[in-house]
């Protein structure tokens, strides 16, 4: 089986008298950089062929063993890659990162083999700063269009949501055409019984000839204006009232005209009251909890889906408590969301806990909007149960930067309290960090949130070296 390396098959033949100096400047001229090794292990001497390189001033490693000069984590690669240079073995490519001067570890592919009968290691290296920058950009790129497509998808849920359930009867005609694109419910119960019979359909449809002709001139001046003044049309059939509005916009190089009919003379569609219990029904059997608060937080209405999130069997057991009672960071988490709602008008996907009268406990996420037109302002929250898919799936977003089996290869290298500290750090950055995202970089919140008080959160930020963002004069 081939081994993948090709030595010269005659190199005393073709390399004749090859001395000590053109070796070395072989060598050099071969890798980014250059190691010699004695048999302990202690670098004896550098080649640099890079003038990233050359600015890490790499020659204060001469004199250090080479495993002191690497990142904690490459320690035992460098091990590695001695033992099998000294032992004869086919040599691989290992990635070490080495601290640096300027900021990020410098990461460099090495490969070592054994020279001479001295026991000294020869370690060429290649530099990975340009391939790692790349990556990163290349994940931060894919950041980037993830979150704007879920930025987009959002959107568009929002989008269809409303227009599907308007109790008025709204369409969307192509400008080019006068073609109806889509329909809401209320509009093809206005316009017909089922969606085949509006959707595709030419526009006006269905009406007596004014206000056919009503409708033909208004687009017409919506067209060339972009607006115009609401008018009155009639159905052909049961000879019901209705004003209509139109606006232009635009969407994927088209124009479409948006045609909005509103009942006349404050009179309601019959499919309205039938339209709102049904929305009703779906709620209250919805498999996500859903609640309705006071503006304080405490509750109005809530649905089945809640009930049994909280382990209760009636509403009358929730309806007047705070929805504070069953989050899983009391004082914190619906102060946050109060706070935004009251500030932005929605929260989405916000993730904490909820706890159940009896102990459990379920991983949710909260959406919630602020209703603040109706006649007594109030709060609905989606409570949406996340543990099967927290289970069920890999963890997305920040992850701790060890895996178990990293952890275990610093067993024995390392001393237990060191690997300890290590992972306490990164623990408590990430709950830091998190903290001041869910409240907006809100410090005092973030602080109360994590049982801290302001002096000490603000002594940890200045330790992690995040000090530095807007912060607040400690006090």
């Amino acid at each position: 089986m081939s081994s993948g390396v090709s030595p010269f098959s005659a190199p005393k033949t073709s390399l004749g008298s090859l001395d000590a100096e053109s070796a070395a400047r072989l060598i050099a001229a071969a890798a980014d950089v250059a190691l010699v090794v004695d048999r302990k292990g202690v670098i004896r001497d550098v080649a640099l062929n890079s003038d990233e390189l050359a600015n890490e001033d790499c020659r204060r490693w001469i004199g250090q063993p080479w495993s002191q000069t690497v990142t904690i984590e490459s320690r035992a690669k460098v091990e590695a890659l001695l033992h099998d240079a000294t032992a004869g073995a086919q040599p691989t490519w290992r990635q070490v990162n080495h601290p640096s001067l300027q900021g990020a570890d410098v990461p460099i592919l090495y490969s070592a083999i054994k020279v001479g009968h001295e026991g000294r290691v020869i370690a060429v290296g290649r530099n990975l700063r340009a391939v790692s920058a790349l990556q990163q950009r290349l994940v931060e790129a894919q950041q980037s269009l993830e979150r704007d497509y879920a930025r987009m998808r959002h959107a568009e849920t929002r989008y269809r949501l409303l227009f599907q359930m308007a109790s008025e009867a709204i369409l969307i005609v192509d400008a080019a055409t006068d073609r109806v694109i889509e329909a809401n419910p209320a509009a093809i119960r206005m316009l017909g019984n089922s969606a085949k019979q509006v959707v595709g359909k030419g526009f006006p449809h269905g009406f007596d000839g004014r206000s056919t002709k009503a409708m033909q001139s208004l687009l017409q001046r919506v067209r060339s204006a972009g607006r115009a003044d609401e008018i009155r049309v009639r159905l052909l059939d049961d000879k019901r009232d209705f004003l209509v509005s139109a606006s232009l916009f635009r969407q994927d190089n088209a124009s479409h005209f948006l045609v909005r009919f509103l009942a006349a003379q404050g009179a309601t569609l019959p499919a309205v009251l039938e339209s709102q219990s049904a929305v009703l029904r779906a709620i209250e059997a919805s498999p996500d909890g859903f609640v309705v608060t006071e503006p304080d937080g405490r509750l109005i209405a809530a649905n089945r889906a809640f009930l049994d999130l909280v382990q209760l069997a009636a509403v009358e057991q929730v309806r007047g408590r705070s929805l504070d009672d069953w989050l899983g960071r009391p004082g914190a988490d619906l102060s946050v969301l109060l706070a935004n709602l009251r500030q932005h008008g929605s929260v989405r996907l916000f993730a904490t806990t909820l706890r159940g009268d009896f102990g459990l406990i379920t991983e949710v996420e909260i959406s919630a909007v602020a209703v603040a037109e109706a006649a007594e302002p109030c709060f609905g929250f989606s409570i949406r149960s996340v543990a099967r898919r927290l289970a069920g799936a890999a963890p997305r977003g920040r992850q701790l930067p060890r895996s178990v089996e990293q952890l275990t290869e610093l067993i024995g290298r390392v001393p237990l309290k060191d690997i300890v500290r290590e992972t306490t750090d990164v623990i408590e950055r990430l709950c830091i960090e998190a903290a001041l995202e869910l409240t907006g970089d809100n410090r005092a919140s973030a602080a109360e949130m994590l049982g801290l008080s302001r002096q000490s959160l603000y002594v940890k930020l200045h330790r992690y070296g995040m000090g530095e963002r807007d912060q607040e004069a400690a006090g």
